[in-house]
């Protein structure tokens, strides 16, 4: 494809020297393909580039964050806003801190807190967004104790010791509340080069080997933040870790599910808890050693449909074990298994629900005193964080710009139990793919045949359609579907279309500019670059009023004159009569020896074009006595300017030979034009216009010349001589007095006709009968009037 030629443009001939106006075809417009080959070959190209990203083949700079921003408009406007009312925070907030003291609370009241909450008729599972990893700063039994070995000879000492002990022990104490009390604790993992190792972890999920091939892309961690070994050994539903995923703009998006370690798999709080609670609701520990933990009941499985992701499927129970009878009910809608959607690297997107938070709020101090009703955590799922200040855990999400991580582990652990996260399919890159194709085939088609609006049109609805499908497939299938590239591809394509049409609009109006410049004015080629495809140099027939503007006495002038002062006269002449045609918005057509040729109607429409050539007319006569004044002041004589219009059908555009082409009119109406421009000497009046041109422009008072006999046609054709004035408008003082003072110098001059032209005029204006009678005698004896001054030598 090759870049089209606008409206206005022209081709080589078959010689190759001249241009020549294409025949046959339409002028090109936007509507028509504007793109040329380079421009196809590039789009094509960055269609092939964002396919490629979409297909995993490399990662494309900025689309993660437009990923993003897309993804956190999607969460604002589509998330759920109904709490869960099966989860409960239990605050350990500002004040909680002002009524039992700083953090961290000693063990000895973290217990009585831990001991209200799984009183009979308490909560189902507790899960702790916390790490206890060091011993209680704050316990007295090491102080006892010490002072028992400065006298291990003391046995008294030694007895009360030993007495005293289990009610000091306040790490014990709370070992048993957690032994007793359904508890999961949290653990910290870090991904830092010789990270520490700080307390104990939990037994894994499951050993990283006997999980599926898929599980090699999980990510390694190098440290962690465990729990006292006592304490982490009394959590008999184990641990999960508190890591987030922290995207590059510091937003919480999505939640490692699994953390390989030590080749072993963690799963985070959210994932412990939903597991600890199916196998809590599917069977009962026989013995004092709960086994519940050994249970094979998280598997790693792969998609099993293009719409569906990668699982981890958590069950209740082995395989033929049978509920206990002791075990409590599981939740109403609640699945005897588990399977939670998630990506290569087992991560999953978090649900959050509108607002940020949904989750009721409880203050640990209420919980102390007793203050909360009893069923406030009866049979309740309870996540124990801290946001008291200076101590607060908070995380930016895409609902909320502080969010405690306590509540991000809320509304994973919700989605989990609820069976509603999200997930991005495994044939999500396909079908983005795919899409990017369609978009690009059907931009390539429909875009270069449409103009601007109409492709801003097709954009519009392109990514209407692209967003409707995306909040759809949000809502009914709980996907995640990639939106940057196919929101970027057409406005690219749309912008690129933009720059062509742009480019192709500016070219059109330079070149129109460069066609048409020399012959009409400035002001006219803008409003004719608004539309360049209206505009041609094609020839056609259409009427047209042309004027011929001649220098009078020009041959005898020049037979004397040096050539440059010539030169230069003819240049300021012309300079003026060009400046009226532009005034009065005609096309010049060219200069002719002393002639100045114009026609109006002609590119631009103009319907009155008979009137704008009369009125240039009589403009160029009145600015004589201001080209006189100039002439005068160079030394040169005063010059007159016989002036021939015509009206009629003519042929006009770009003609001429081969060699030289001129946009031009001809036929026999200009012809005609010449002919009436010659008549001006024969009438000593300095303007003559032909019927044709006094039919369109009846209100104006016209002298009737009568019928002459022109050359070239054997018919008498009618010619008139316009005046300065309108029939019927009255004459004030000034131009009464301009009129009558230009009859009196044609009778000076011995120009009898033009004054009796004149005086007509005058008579048929204002009715002056006994004047006219006067003047006529006058003109009769062929003497000048009385007072009339001596003619100039």
């Amino acid at each position: 494809m090759v870049w089209p030629k606008p409206a206005i443009a022209v081709s080589r001939s078959r010689s190759g020297d001249a241009l020549t106006a294409p025949s046959g075809t339409p002028p090109v417009r936007y509507d028509r393909a504007i793109y040329p080959n380079w421009v196809l070959g590039l789009l094509a190209l960055w269609t092939a580039l964002l396919i490629g990203q979409a297909l995993g083949h490399y990662q494309a700079p900025l689309l993660p964050q437009a990923e993003h921003w897309l993804y956190d408009l999607r969460m604002r406007a589509l998330a759920p806003a109904q709490p869960d009312p099966a989860i409960v925070m239990v605050d350990i907030d500002e004040r909680s801190l002002a009524e039992h003291g700083r953090w961290p609370w000693s063990r000895s009241l973290l217990a009585d807190l831990l001991a209200k909450m799984t009183d009979p008729g308490g909560a189902r599972l507790i899960g702790l967004d916390l790490i206890l990893a060091e011993p209680d700063p704050t316990d007295g039994l090491a102080a006892l104790q010490r002072l028992a070995g400065r006298a291990p000879d003391n046995a008294p000492l030694q007895a009360a010791v030993a007495l005293l002990a289990p009610l000091l022990d306040d790490d014990r104490r709370l070992t048993d509340t957690l032994r007793r009390a359904p508890m999961v604790l949290g653990f910290h993992l870090s991904n830092e080069s010789g990270a520490a190792q700080i307390g104990v972890l939990p037994p894994p999920l499951a050993l990283l080997s006997a999980l599926s091939p898929a599980a090699t892309a999980l990510p390694r961690w190098q440290g962690h933040g465990g729990n006292l070994p006592s304490l982490q050994a009394a959590a008999m539903r184990g641990a999960g870790h508190l890591n987030a995923i922290v995207d590059n703009d510091g937003l919480v998006r999505q939640l490692p599910l699994l953390a390989p370690y030590g080749g072993e798999l963690h799963g985070t709080l959210a994932l412990a808890m939903a597991r600890a609670l199916l196998i809590q609701a599917a069977a009962a520990p026989t013995d004092g050693t709960d086994s519940l933990l050994s249970l094979p009941s998280l598997t790693f499985e792969p998609a099993d449909g293009p719409l569906q992701a990668l699982h981890l499927r958590a069950a209740g129970a082995a395989a033929g074990a049978a509920p206990a009878a002791s075990a409590p009910a599981s939740p109403a809608g609640w699945p005897s298994h588990l399977r939670v959607p998630v990506d290569a690297q087992a991560r999953a997107w978090v649900p959050y629900s509108a607002g940020g938070s949904g989750f009721v709020r409880l203050s640990a101090t209420d919980l102390l005193a007793g203050k909360l009703p009893a069923e406030a955590l009866r049979d309740k799922i309870v996540l124990v964080g801290v946001s008291a200040p200076g101590l607060v855990d908070q995380r930016p999400t895409p609902v909320d710009a502080a969010m405690l991580g306590t509540l991000v582990h809320a509304h994973m652990l919700s989605g989990i139990l609820q069976q509603r996260l999200l997930a991005t399919p495994s044939a999500a890159p396909l079908i983005e793919a795919l899409a990017l194709a369609v978009q690009a085939l059907l931009a390539w088609w429909w875009l270069p045949r449409r103009l601007l609006w109409q492709g801003a049109l097709l954009t519009c609805s392109v990514l209407v359609l692209v967003l409707l499908a995306a909040a759809v497939a949000w809502v009914w299938g709980g996907w995640v579907m990639p939106l940057a590239s196919l929101v970027l591809l057409p406005l690219s394509l749309l912008l690129a279309h933009s720059l062509l049409v742009y480019r192709y609009a500016t070219g059109a109006r330079r070149q129109l500019a460069a066609l048409f410049g020399q012959y009409v004015p400035p002001e006219l080629v803008q409003r004719m670059s608004r539309e360049p495809d209206r505009y041609t140099m094609r020839s056609r027939s259409t009427e047209l009023t042309v004027l011929f503007a001649d220098v009078h006495g020009f041959s005898g002038l020049a037979e004397h004159m040096p050539p440059a002062e010539l030169g230069a006269m003819m240049n300021l002449i012309f300079s003026h009569l060009t400046d009226v045609i532009r005034e009065h918005q005609g096309t010049l057509d060219k200069y002719i020896g002393d002639s100045v040729m114009a026609f109006w109607g002609a590119p631009l429409d103009a319907p009155d074009h008979a009137r704008r050539a009369v009125n240039a007319a009589l403009a160029m006569r009145e600015r004589l006595p201001k080209l006189h004044a100039e002439l005068a002041t160079r030394g040169w004589p005063a010059l007159e300017i016989n002036i021939g219009i015509n009206t009629g059908n003519m042929v006009v555009g770009d003609m001429g030979s081969r060699h030289r082409r001129a946009y031009t009119v001809m036929g026999d109406a200009v012809n005609q034009a010449a002919r009436i421009q010659a008549l001006c000497s024969q009438y000593g009046l300095g303007l003559v216009i032909g019927d044709s041109t006094r039919q369109a422009v009846a209100d104006l008072l016209c002298l009737a010349l009568g019928h002459i006999k022109v050359r070239g046609r054997d018919a008498p054709i009618r010619v008139w001589h316009p005046l300065r004035f309108h029939a019927g408008q009255s004459l004030h003082a000034d131009v009464f007095s301009r009129e009558w003072a230009r009859m009196r110098q044609a009778v000076e001059g011995g120009r009898i006709d033009e004054a009796q032209t004149l005086l007509t005029a005058l008579q048929a204006n204002l009715a002056l009968q006994p004047l006219c009678h006067w003047q006529r005698q006058q003109l009769r004896s062929g003497k000048p009037a009385k007072a009339a001054p001596q003619p100039a030598r």
